[in-house]
């Protein structure tokens, strides 16, 4: 497996940084799960539940509770994001949130760790896991995550919905 997109050499110096505090996580948790799994234990149940449970504390004390999808998708994709992971927001309305990630620092930190695609594949599902844990704490909304890069897709689509 191979990135799709690089990181853009004319990125602003700031989200370079970011790019890079993100691939750094990245490594940190490729390591303290290949430690779990060494040790014989479960390291993706362990690490899809401390991450979820993340998530879930992000949901609750990072974003700002509310039934407006249009105003949670503006917080969940504010600026700075939309520049890390070079999103392109396909639709915001009152009843879905789309939006294709067309780059991923944690993918990239992961392949200089493995070449391993299926780790990858993981890795990258249980860091959704997060993302999942934040949409939990939002009882109007509920997550669908389509094709990710870690799949060798060209993009991560994320999509939001309100419930019905």
């Amino acid at each position: 497996m191979s990135i799709n997109n690089v990181p853009k050499t004319n990125a602003e110096e700031k989200t370079q940084d970011i790019r890079a505090a993100i691939e750094h996580r990245a490594t940190w948790f490729y390591f303290l799960l290949d430690e779990a799994e060494k040790a014989g234990a479960d390291w993706e149940k362990i690490g899809r539940n401390a991450i979820f449970r993340c998530g879930c504390f992000h949901g609750d004390k990072k974003f700002t509770p509310t039934s407006d999808l249009k105003a949670f998708a503006d917080e969940f994709a504010n600026e700075n994001v939309k520049k890390v992971f070079e999103m392109d927001i396909k639709e915001k309305s009152d009843d879905r949130f789309y939006v294709e990630f067309n780059y991923c620092p944690l993918v990239a930190g992961w392949l200089k760790q493995t070449g391993d695609e299926k780790k990858i594949e993981t890795l990258c599902d249980i860091a959704m896991d997060g993302d999942r844990g934040i949409i939990n704490e939002f009882g109007d909304f509920e997550f669908k995550l389509g094709d990710t890069i870690a799949k060798g897709g060209k993009v991560c689509c994320v999509e939001v919905l309100r419930k019905k």
